[in-house]
């Protein structure tokens, strides 16, 4: 796990110590995703730079020292990640006649491009990565990014200078840095909590999209990344090709391939852990490990003194049957809320997934005790445990039959009182409805629901489903909505179950932006490395052939996997109510961060800054803070905003 910058400028413009000082400016400006090492590699003549922070995870030699030369000289890489696969791949290269200085992936990465070429390469690879790769003899710079966005990738032009950048914050120290923000960016940020990719906050930078790489020869060139692995292709060939074995062999074979997943990213030559809430996921993951250790697997958790928000005690009974040597923190509101502050710094990207907190919080505490972490991660994408796909699903049914007219009415009907009024009723209404949803607001809860009446079809149902501010356009100045992999229909797989197409959905967008940026950053601000088993290619194209059956059923999803963890913890340890990894955020915006988010939210500030209409904030933040509504997620995606602005001033 590392971090990676470089640029492409015109051949013999700047003398190579000048060239050398700048890229070291860049990878030191990211020195948390890369304590132990550093390095840099210019050609002055070609106008090529790469600079390189290194966690030395395998090969803790300098011959692991990047960036790092192919055994011929032809290509020079800089590179992020693990290749899970590189010992497979090593024999498969060692009998052209490839030998070896070290035993790093990065050496086998270079090989792998002599013998079958750049694409062909990274199609072979099996892991997360982000690379940059200079072709001497093409003289031709390569950048790519692994299958589903683990780590990232910005790049864009300054003047004549192409520069790229495993964060912003590298990007920033470019000499002349001074990119304008990206307000129709702003706008996708206050829709879904994050920048989609290729969107970035800054104008005229981009993220480099999942599974794709982008060559150049020239600064001056600008092309369009290209995919070399597609997952539309895999789900529609998954839903194509069903697995067509029984239950028993379905889950055996889920079971075989994520045990040879994680035996895959144990290989450490430093401490190694996993992350463990107790829920399926995560308790899956270390159930596999620990069948491969021969020592107690080290488990993290963090705990809350707050009942509803606190999950610890699960995680101690699940790590107590499996015999790991398991440590867990119980964390304050001050702990949380010391956090805050460090969020601009941690995510360098406008990111309002207030879940960032409590993952900060586990990811510090694991470092203390380990180098490598295992989570669970995109269970939930990959075998239906979201609530939307089957709460979401069994609502639009309940009234697809309605002719349009009639679900207007009806929607109407439902939110002829404002919210404030139904929510002092709910009271009355709340003996009525299912216990996950009485503490929710009666009044927030009906309106909602008439979203879903009057939503013209499945897919405007998804996207009300994925979406704080329905309209940030109207609260972004100058802003418009730009159009993203959800709103455009024409790039969905061609599979007829709409839940799979929210599936695909959410792998594509919401995984990536979301929550493996969560991960990668949270992560790396303390320099540890997260390592995510169920992101496995093998597992992934297997997953997308289980019938939707072997994913939810009985109103549950993960069936496949609550099976297979079922064979090593005892299902009472796991099937309870799911309460999620979250903070109470809502009481603290009327508490302890009221100060706080009433400065950033002034309506002063917010005109002469000048990114939003204040009056639609203002009215969010009065209606929160009086207690007739809440707001904490809206107003979280626009507090997340103006405290990185005020930490790039």
């Amino acid at each position: 796990m590392c971090g990676i910058s470089g640029y492409l400028t015109l051949p013999r413009s700047r003398s190579s110590d000048q060239m050398t000082t700048e890229v070291t400016r860049m990878t030191d400006a990211i020195v948390l995703r890369g304590p132990d090492d550093s390095g840099a590699w210019v050609d002055a003549d070609c106008g090529i730079a790469l600079g390189h922070r290194r966690l030395s995870i395998l090969d803790l030699s300098p011959l692991g020292h990047q960036p790092m030369s192919s055994a011929d000289g032809r290509y020079v890489i800089v590179f992020n990640g693990e290749i899970y696969n590189f010992q497979q791949l090593r024999a498969e290269l060692e009998p052209h006649g490839h030998t070896w200085r070290g035993h790093s992936d990065t050496e086998i990465m270079l090989a792998a491009f002599l013998q079958w070429g750049v694409v062909e390469a990274t199609r072979r690879f099996n892991g997360m990565f982000a690379f940059a790769l200079w072709d001497k003899q093409e003289r031709a710079l390569h950048l790519g990014r692994d299958r589903m966005g683990e780590k990232p990738l910005y790049y864009g032009w300054l003047g004549d200078t192409f520069v790229f950048a495993s964060e912003l914050k590298a990007i920033r120290q470019f000499p002349g840095f001074d990119a304008a923000i990206n307000r129709d960016a702003l706008c996708s940020q206050l829709r879904f909590n994050y920048i989609p990719d290729p969107q970035c906050i800054y104008q005229g930078f981009h993220k480099l999209p999942p599974a794709s790489l982008l060559s150049l020869q020239t600064a001056q060139d600008m092309p369009e990344p290209k995919l070399y692995w597609s997952l539309r292709e895999v789900i529609e060939h998954g839903v194509d090709h069903p697995f067509t074995g029984t239950e028993k062999e379905a889950i055996d074979t889920f079971e075989a391939l994520l045990k040879e997943s994680v035996g895959m990213r144990m290989i450490s030559d430093v401490p190694l852990g996993a992350f463990l809430s107790g829920g399926v996921d995560s308790s899956l993951i270390v159930a596999l490990m620990q069948a491969q250790s021969s020592r107690p697997v080290r488990t993290f958790t963090i705990g809350f003194d707050v009942p509803e928000y606190n999950e610890a005690q699960f995680a101690k009974e699940v790590a107590n049957h499996l015999r790991t040597d398991h440590t867990e923190m119980y964390v304050t509101g001050k702990d949380a809320l010391d956090t805050i502050p460090l969020l601009p710094g941690l995510y360098d990207e406008p990111f309002s997934d207030y879940s960032q907190i409590p993952t900060h919080l586990v990811c510090k505490m694991a470092r203390q005790h380990v180098t490598v972490a295992l989570s669970g991660d995109a269970g939930d994408e990959l075998f239906g445990g979201y609530e939307r796909y089957f709460v979401g699903r069994n609502l639009w049914d309940k009234f697809a039959w309605m002719p349009p007219v009639l679900k207007k009415t009806a929607a109407a009907a439902m939110t002829v009182l404002p919210p404030q009024t139904l929510n002092s009723l709910g009271s009355m209404a709340r003996p009525l409805l299912p216990k996950r949803l009485r503490h929710v607001p009666f009044g927030d809860k009906l309106h909602k629901l008439a979203e879903v009446v009057a939503a013209p079809g499945m897919e405007t149902l998804y996207l009300n489903l994925m979406s704080h501010w329905k309209q940030p356009e109207q609260v972004v100045i100058g802003g418009q909505d730009p159009q993203t992999s959800i709103t455009n229909t024409a790039g969905w797989p061609r599979v007829s179950d709409f839940t799979h197409r929210m599936m695909h959905l959410d792998m594509e967008t919401y995984l990536p932006g979301d929550i493996l940026t969560k991960v990668d950053r949270a992560a790396m601000g303390v320099s540890l490395e997260g390592r995510i088993p169920l992101l496995d290619t093998n597992l992934i194209e297997f997953a997308w052939r289980i019938p939707f059956s072997m994913k939810v059923r009985d109103g549950k999803g993960k069936w496949l996997m609550r099976e297979t963890l079922y064979r090593h913890v005892p299902k009472a340890l796991i099937d309870r109510p799911k309460r999620g990894f979250g903070v109470p955020l809502e009481h603290w915006l009327r508490g302890e961060l009221r100060e706080w988010a009433g400065d950033l939210l002034s309506e002063s500030r917010l005109k002469r800054e000048g990114y939003f209409h204040p009056a639609p904030i203002r009215q969010k933040w009065q209606e929160h803070l009086s207690g007739t509504r809440n707001w904490h997620f809206y107003l979280w995606d626009v507090l997340m905003f103006q405290a990185w602005l005020a930490d790039k001033k």
